[in-house]
């Protein structure tokens, strides 16, 4: 492989024009000549740089639409042609191919595209077939040929043309290829996950993912793992999308506690009060409503005071000033909500380590979305857990019902426990989790921990009973025996949501009757692993 290769030809075709003058401005100073395409070719020369038409260069013109320009062996053989091989150079003299040295392509807007709703024909023609088709011919020719795909690279290819001289490195090249064929590869997965939902196809055949990259993070879950955060382009209001106003870099950790945190909090309705919830390790230490956003902080700051210190604060309401007054009083690592008062950010500017993370929304919590796992030699693939259980969906099966307050809690708790590692049993007092059992091996075990919390917390506030007591309690399965069921109805629990389903469903609502509980069935269970 040749070592510095000299640009003197480049061929510019984008979608994305930003940054597009000062580039053809930019080569044109170095003598670099430009080919170029339809809009771009335009743009730049009413910019007054000079450009030659590939339709010249082709003796072909534009056709059906734009679908057929770059599709031709004069420019093919100018990207792919090995400039010391004496058989390519010979084709390329008898057939006057024109060896191009530098590709400049940005795709045909695809996913944005498909973001905005478009109908199916409109998606279709923004399919790009010549762009993908040259960047992997230049890609593949990396020895003599820079491909340069996205905006951001615009610099770095300017800054290795003047330290080698007009010249690029084959380090710089290699990279470029690599970035090249991830975007490609990015683009046809977008495109091919696009028709699998078209079609309805729950399970294609094959299935492509991709990212794009957005940060690379110091560590991973332990600092002896490597990371890196990707985002998938959904711009789903979260983590991923959300603006960043101060506190050092997130980390691994960091990200998927907020990204748990903020789903959480996105089940309550703003429109109803506002609502908080706590997480540390993807699960809550606490979640409750309030009628201020104050309130409902306290409320879950008063669930597991021990556990909040150093979690994750999310708010399903722009943060104000008293909360955000509360919320320092405390170590906490980041806080994410849909906006900020000036008075909260200014509290928060006295707090350098502590991330404030802004959203322009709350994601939507029944937006259908996939799911993806690794395991060893491949991924599970599934529908994101959106399932949803309203008023109307539960059964009563005990003597007892609730009652119209009952109810209330036991919905609140089923909300939550859907994001607590199964098993998960869940305690619900005025809308505000009392104790947490998570991701232990039996449901009893959970009902003992969630109960203990619940004990310790009353202990710590001077109370003379456990905050457990009157509460509302959620299972996320059934209760396979009713010794779970019986645990909480000793740690004061008086009513019971739970999917229903076992083969001992009727020793459990016996053992309901017989403990005055009041039980209602959801028939839809929510396993968190």
């Amino acid at each position: 492989m040749t070592d510095l290769h000299p640009v003197r030809r480049a061929l510019i075709s984008v979608s994305d024009k930003t940054g597009l003058i000062d580039l053809g401005k930019a080569l044109e100073e170095r003598g670099i000549e430009i080919l170029s395409t339809g809009g771009s070719a335009k743009a730049l020369r009413e910019a007054g740089v000079a450009v030659k038409d590939v339709a010249d260069v082709t003796d072909f013109p534009e056709m059906m639409d734009g679908r057929v320009k770059t599709l031709h062996p004069m420019v093919h053989g100018g990207l792919l042609a090995l400039r010391d091989n004496d058989e390519h150079l010979a084709s390329m003299e008898e057939h006057g191919i024109w060896a191009i040295d530098l590709l400049v392509v940005n795709l045909y807007p695809f996913e944005t595209t498909v973001a905005s709703g478009a109908d199916y024909d409109t998606c279709i023609e923004n399919i790009d077939i010549g762009g993908p088709a040259m960047i992997r011919a230049a890609a593949k020719n990396h020895a003599f040929v820079s491909v340069v795909v996205d905006v951001e690279d615009y610099p770095k290819l300017l800054g290795d043309l003047d330290q080698h001289g007009g010249s690029t490195c084959p380090k710089f090249r290699k990279k470029l290829a690599q970035k090249a064929y991830a975007r490609t590869a990015a683009y046809d997965a977008a495109v091919s996950n696009w028709m699998a939902d078209a079609l309805e196809l729950k399970a294609p055949h094959r299935r492509a993912f991709a990212g794009q990259w957005k940060q690379t993070l110091r560590y991973g879950e332990n600092s002896h793992q490597q990371a890196a955060f990707y985002t998938d382009g959904s711009n789903r209001p979260g983590v991923a999308t959300a603006q960043q106003l101060q506190g050092k870099e997130l980390s691994y950790n960091n990200i998927n506690d907020t990204d748990a945190a903020f789903e959480l909090v996105a089940e309550f309705d703003p429109a109803d009060s506002p609502a908080v919830a706590i997480i540390k390790h993807a699960n809550p230490c606490g979640v409750a409503q309030g009628a201020t956003l104050a309130e409902a902080y306290q409320k879950a700051f008063d669930c597991d005071r021990t556990s909040a210190f150093g979690g994750i604060v999310a708010l399903n309401q722009p943060l104000d000033a008293e909360t955000a007054t509360k919320i320092t009083e405390i170590f906490t690592e980041v806080v994410i909500a849909p906006g900020a008062s000036d008075e909260a950010r200014e509290i928060f500017a006295a707090k350098k380590n502590l991330r404030l993370l802004l959203t322009d929304s709350l994601p939507d919590p029944r937006a259908p979305m996939t799911a993806y796992k690794q395991v060893s030699g491949g991924l599970l693939v599934q529908d994101k857990d959106v399932g949803y259980v309203g008023m109307d969906d539960l059964k009563v099966v005990t003597e007892k019902a609730p009652t119209e307050e009952q109810m209330r809690d036991l919905l609140f708790a089923w909300k939550v426990g859907k994001h607590v590692k199964s098993n998960a049993i869940v305690y619900v007092k005025d809308r505000a989790t009392v104790g947490v059992g998570a991701g232990q091996m039996s449901r009893l075990d959970s009902a003992n921990v969630a109960a203990a919390k619940a004990q310790r917390m009353a202990d710590e506030l001077g109370l003379a009973d456990s905050l457990a007591k009157g509460s509302a309690v959620a299972s996320d399965a059934f209760f396979p025996f009713p010794d779970g069921l019986l645990e909480a109805a000793a740690a004061g629990a008086t009513c019971v949501i739970q999917p229903g389903g076992s083969m001992r469903d009727n020793e459990v609502i016996d053992a309901a009757n017989d403990a005055g509980l009041a039980m209602v069935f959801t028939g839809m269970r929510h396993f968190r692993h």
